[in-house]
């Protein structure tokens, strides 16, 4: 075999045909029985290398449990260096770079100092400088290392955004005069929205060099001394732009670097005056934590944002933090309190009407609450499917009928939800037939958050090999994830 695997197990072991084959069938029983045979390793050294159990290792291999999770075969494929290809996998990241240069590097702290009361303006854009130009110097090996880090969460990231309530500090005088006119502070505006807009409908962190390069660019503006009314603007432009980064670092897998950006975008609006638009940062940045299964501090965030912007926040911002409200809660097991939050967001969005609310917002309607609490009774149904399954399929179903295929990772997200449903509620048909559409709906978008929640379904598919319909809907689960 060509590919130098630097593992556990010789190339010749990898070469011998049965082995190939029970690699290509994830038939990991006969997998680690002839890897014990051929390779010599014992069943505790191959339970280490994979980070699983001794005792997962022989259940496995005598035949009372079977590994079905698609990141559990990620992490054997890894452990044992056997190449991505004999899995169905992508290449690895170490088939592509030497091991000396994947060891982590601990990324300095790009923070401001927790204990900063008031927020100063100037200490938000020596951020926005530092963490762009590290960004954008960035190389593969170092994005591969972001990947790795993880979010703040707890008290550490809690009490640093005491700032948002209490009034800014002022400004000092720089001594550059900036020379930027009303044309230019449009012309950014219009390009924040654009950005916006992409990510929106794409999803993924295809033009994120784009983005945090204009964040750079900003950031440099608002090292001179411009007029006050162009300053203030630029500060809600950096944060605009600073949310962009956030959103497709998060959805690129960049969790510790997504929230960096969260904090830059709230600190920025902060210094703004955008108060609306910081509760809706608060609003992201709970949403990363509920995806980590951190519920309590993600409500602690929601409610930060609506007593920091309670008397400012139209209908659709009020009903988009009531769902986020309402996802803490379901993730919690709280139904009742799921039930009063959804309700309240669906009040609000019926005030909403023709009234006029920033552009951002415009996403949140029928669609994105139907959605949205889909999701939410889905997580439920995963504990008690009986009552909540079917609920949960209706409210995807009546998204899915309102917005369409340009909406691109939510209507994947939409399918995959709905093919779970399915699955839980024991139709395999329809399942099969869902997560065909979804594989469908996965594939017209870059979005690594696509990817983790399709992934959640391969397991579902594992084990009934008596229905054609569900071989092919694994095959292209497997195809799609393996790209």
């Amino acid at each position: 075999m060509d590919t130098d695997t630097r593992g556990p197990l010789s190339p010749d072991v990898l070469d011998r045909e049965d082995v190939t084959a029970a690699l290509a069938e994830h038939d990991f029983a006969s997998v680690f029985t002839l890897i014990k045979k051929w390779g010599g390793l014992s069943q505790n050294r191959i339970a280490a290398a994979c980070e699983l159990t001794p005792g997962k290792i022989s259940n496995v291999i005598s035949g009372q449990q079977q590994i079905v999770s698609f990141a559990v075969i990620c992490r054997i494929a890894d452990g044992l260096r056997i190449p991505g290809h004999m899995l169905g996998l992508a290449r690895r990241p170490w088939e592509v770079e030497p091991l000396d240069e994947q060891q982590h590097v601990a990324e300095p702290d790009r923070q401001p100092p927790a204990d900063e009361s008031p927020w100063r303006p100037d200490v938000t854009v020596d951020l926005a400088s530092t963490l762009t130009r590290s960004d954008l110097v960035m190389d593969r090996r170092e994005a591969t290392r972001a990947l790795a880090g993880v979010a703040v969460s707890g008290a550490v990231l809690l009490d640093s955004l005491e700032g948002w309530l209490q009034p800014a500090a002022a400004a000092p005088t720089r001594p550059r005069r900036g020379r930027l006119g009303e044309q230019d502070i449009e012309q950014l505006e219009r390009t924040a929205r654009q950005f916006r807009s992409w990510d929106h409908r794409y999803g993924g962190g295809l033009r994120r060099k784009a983005v945090v390069g204009q964040l750079n660019e900003v950031a440099a503006n608002l090292e001179e001394q411009q007029r006050p009314d162009v300053e203030q603007r630029l500060y809600r432009v950096m944060a605009q732009l600073a949310g962009t980064a956030a959103t497709m670092a998060w959805d690129s897998g960049q969790q510790r670097q997504a929230q960096q950006y969260y904090v830059l975008a709230l600190r920025s609006a902060h210094a703004g005056g955008d108060t609306v638009f910081g509760a809706n940062v608060l609003a992201g940045m709970a949403r990363q934590l509920l995806y980590r299964e951190r519920p309590q501090d993600a409500l602690e965030l929601v409610r930060l944002a609506q007593d920091g912007a309670r008397h400012e926040i139209g209908p659709r911002v009020r009903a988009m933090l009531h769902t986020r409200e309402a996802w803490c809660y379901a993730a919690q097991g709280r139904a009742s309190a799921f039930q009063r939050a959804t309700g309240q967001a669906a009040e609000a969005l019926t005030d909403a009407g023709a009234r006029e609310e920033p552009y951002w917002i415009g996403y949140f309607g029928d669609a994105e609450l139907a959605g949205v609490t889909g999701g939410r009774m889905l997580d439920m149904a995963r504990t008690d499917p009986r009552k909540h399954a079917e609920p949960a399929a209706n409210s995807i179903r009546q998204a899915l009928a309102i917005r369409g295929v340009e909406a691109s990772r939510s209507y994947a997200l939409d399918w995959i939800g709905l093919a779970e449903c399915s699955f839980l509620a024991g139709d395999t048909v329809d399942a099969a037939t869902n997560t065909q559409r979804a594989v469908e709906a996965a594939a017209l978008t870059r979005s690594a958050r696509v990817r983790s929640q399709l992934s959640a379904l391969y397991p579902y598919t594992v084990g009934r090999s008596a229905s054609s319909g569900l071989r092919e809907a694994r095959d292209s689960i497997r195809d799609l994830l393996s790209t």
